[in-house]
């Protein structure tokens, strides 16, 4: 063959965002004939104890289909190539080239008994590898830049990234850190050591295991981060709201599918490479869209929202990265592992980080990293903010993370901790005129603890119980607005559930009801109440996992037990909540307890009416046609590696519009107020109930809710004013005037 007219070189398809290539027993390529063609190998590992007396296997390659769902054509030879950077390969050396032989990727070989690492002195020149780019991105030599013409095809080679194709590593096989590029160099030995020995002091690393369970995202640049980089290095109330929620839709999905890995730190890896994430910017004092009192359940939700950037260090602090001339304490967070004195509500004893050696074995805290930068900060007089970790009254295992507000450091001392070994105690004191954050969760635990709804030496006491004996849980009545006005609304009949709020008969409806689950929960996919739920079953440990369209619950007919894990909204109230006066907008309703978002809280319940039914001075009315802003609350797919096209719809599915009044008979739900930035969100249940179905309305937590919050969701608007916003969408109002006092306020509600 010519040198100087070498044929094509021929490429292997790839499957598109393929993770794997599972299918092939060899992991190498399928081979696809062509009738001239140059094979090219990979280059090889070279190390101490591989010897090639033959050359390795040689895999084909063909042309890569391009990313084109429109044409779809494969390119034809006159077209570019396009190479991914599966392995480094060597430049051809024209030295080492036979006429009619393709040049060699393969190890060079060396003279017979000439050491390795010595000098030919017939050749001066080097053999020179490609160079890597930081990303990872392999880029043959070139003779010039602006053609990328090369001495090995006349084509022009097209290098793209491998994770523009693979949008997540799920191999974790060579990777490499962010900073740090392959190595281009032969890989040295120690002097005098013959070639194949082994080095007695530094032992063989064992290979990464394969994990195809691995979900976590490495890159993906199609994907929509939706965060300006204003808003990523400063933060609003907006943002910080998106970023958890996305948060929590990947962590409930990685649940769902049983992530191999951890599935918190899986979900806060993908999101913090994908740069889902706001607040970069490290600062004293106050992070905006984090209020005082807001709660989280993992370390890594503080820090995708920079409350707290150190993972998991106990002591955040600025650095010269952050452009700080010293480092001050920025905030620090309780979790429990060491001796702090926490109880008092206005100040923190905290005990300094370090006193354990690299031997695991405990030694004296050195004034150095963040017990060097407490001590700066009181010596600065600088605002840090106190994270509290306390324990989860849903999981005594794990952790709960209050944040509490802004404190000063105003000592600091040494004294002998438990191991008998120095350790550093820092007091920090609570600044004045702040929202209360530990104060309330405090007062919510004693209310939990006591279990007692009938003290009437509390402030604003009125009644012990609204349901009057219909729930599980009693439900107490506080008014501490005016203390001494005992009225409370009785004016309406207590029920706990609604026999159906659609009046819609369906003829012909074909029945669907379990009955190979007898005396289990329904969980396995071949259960036909599972499988009109998309095969997965809808919650995960009582956790709704994705808006739906509408979510089906096992039915009268079906043969599962009460507590079936597909009949969560069925079982009544399980939160401890109270009603109470607010200031502006009478009678509401909160928790005592922390609610995780996804949480389910109460079944709408009230009277089924036709709309004509609705009488004009009924406030107390739901109606599903309504207009609310829109959300997104469901995972991304492309943050668990899967195709955007699986995203799960949240435009709910009904057969008619349901209007419920509660003006007559009702439950909690009647007393929970509008909101134009709700922590509470409604979802659709159908359940089969005497051959027809019955949808039911469910109320579920939107985000995480500290305890005492008011539980509020958003009502809706349906006056249509012939007006359109920025974005092309029309502009609805209600009827009365909105007094929820958000950022984000409407003006006015349904």
């Amino acid at each position: 063959m010519d040198k100087s007219t070498p044929s094509p070189i021929e490429a292997t398809p790839f499957s598109y965002l393929s993770p794997s290539f599972a299918a092939d027993d060899n992991n190498q390529m399928e081979n696809i004939s062509s009738p001239t063609s140059q094979v090219v190998t990979p280059l090889q590992t070279v190390d101490d104890e591989t010897h090639y007396t033959t050359t390795p296997p040689i895999p084909l390659a063909s042309p890569l289909q391009p990313a084109n769902e429109e044409t779809n054509n494969t390119p034809t030879p006159s077209q570019p190539i396009m190479a991914t950077p599966l392995s480094f390969v060597l430049a051809p050396d024209e030295s080492n080239t036979v006429d009619g032989i393709g040049p060699s990727i393969g190890p060079s070989k060396r003279g017979r008994g000439r050491p390795k690492g010595s000098k030919n002195s017939k050749t001066s020149s080097k053999k020179k590898m490609e160079t890597s780019h930081p990303n990872n991105e392999a880029v043959a030599p070139r003779q010039n830049d602006e053609t990328h013409n090369t001495s090995l095809s006349p084509h022009h080679l097209v290098d793209t990234n491998l994770q523009a194709i693979i949008p997540y590593d799920d191999s974790n096989n060579n990777s490499l850190a962010d900073d740090v590029a392959p190595s281009s160099g032969p890989l040295k030995r120690g002097r005098g050591r013959p070639r194949g020995s082994k080095n007695e002091k530094t032992p063989m690393k064992k290979p990464k295991t394969y994990q195809p369970e691995d979900r976590t995202v490495i890159s993906c640049p199609s994907f929509d981060v939706m965060i300006t980089e204003e808003e990523k290095e400063n933060g609003n109330q907006e943002v910080v709201d998106s970023v958890l929620m996305r948060f929590d839709g990947v962590r409930r999905r990685l649940g769902q599918v049983n992530c191999a890995k951890a599935v918190l730190t899986t979900a806060f890896s993908s999101l913090n490479n994908l740069g889902v994430r706001t607040n970069k910017k490290k600062r004293i004092g106050p992070v905006p869209g984090v209020q005082v009192g807001d709660i989280f359940y993992f370390w890594g939700e503080m820090c995708l929202v920079g409350l707290h950037t150190q993972m998991p260090a106990g002591i955040d602090y600025l650095t010269a990265k952050d452009g700080a001339t010293e480092g001050l304490t920025t905030s620090v967070v309780t979790s429990g592992h060491y001796n702090d004195k926490t109880e008092d509500l206005q100040t923190l004893i905290y005990t300094g980080q370090g006193g354990t050696g690299k031997d695991g074995k405990p030694k004296h805290q050195e004034l150095e990293r963040g017990n060097l930068a407490l001590d700066a900060s009181k010596t600065k007089g600088n605002e840090v903010r106190v994270i509290r970790g306390v324990e989860d009254p849903g999981d005594k295992k794990k952790k709960i993370y209050i944040y509490d507000g802004l404190y000063l450091v105003s000592d600091y001392w040494k004294e002998k901790g438990t191991s008998g070994f120095d350790e550093f105690k820092f007091k920090l004191v609570r600044k004045q005129d702040q929202p209360s954050g530990y104060a309330t969760w405090k007062l919510a635990e004693e209310w939990r603890k006591s279990g007692s709804t009938d003290d009437e030496s509390r402030k604003g006491f009125v009644f012990e119980d609204l349901s009057l004996g219909e729930e599980t849980l009693p439900i107490p009545i506080v008014n501490e607005i005016d203390e001494y006005d005992k009225e409370w609304p009785h004016d309406f009949n207590y029920i706990t559930s609604s026999t159906g709020l659609s009046m819609l008969v369906v003829p012909n409806h074909q029945s669907i009801a379990c009955n190979n689950c007898e005396g289990q929960s329904c969980e396995e996919p071949t259960c036909p109440c599972i499988q009109r739920n998309g095969g997965e079953l809808p919650y995960d440990n009582r956790i709704l996992i994705c808006r739906k369209r509408m979510i089906y619950e096992c039915g009268d007919m079906c043969s599962c037990p009460p507590d079936c894990k597909n009949r969560l909204t069925q079982s009544g109230l399980k939160i401890r909540v109270e009603l109470f006066k607010t200031e502006r907008c009478g009678w509401g309703l909160r928790s005592w307890e922390p609610i995780r978002a996804g949480t389910f809280i109460c079944e709408l319940v009230g009277t089924a009416k036709r709309r004509d039914e609705i009488e004009e001075d009924d406030e107390y009315v739901f109606d599903t046609s309504r207009v609310c802003k829109n959300f997104r609350w469901n995972y991304e797919p492309e943050l668990v590696g899967e195709d955007c096209w699986d995203q799960v719809s949240e435009a709910y599915k009904l057969r008619s519009e349901i209007l419920v009044s509660a003006r007559g008979t009702g439950n909690v739900s009647r007393f929970m107020n509008h909101s134009c930035s709700p922590n509470v969100m409604w979802q659709p249940i159908e359940i089969e109930k005497a051959g027809q179905p019955s949808v039911h309305i469910a109320f579920f937590a939107k985000r995480h809710i500290p305890p005492l919050t008011e539980l509020r969701y958003d009502y809706g608007m349906s006056l249509d004013t012939g007006e359109f916003d920025e974005d092309g969408r029309r502009i609805f109002k209600g009827k009365r005037v909105c007094l929820c006092g958000s950022e984000k306020c409407r003006g006015s509600f349904e």
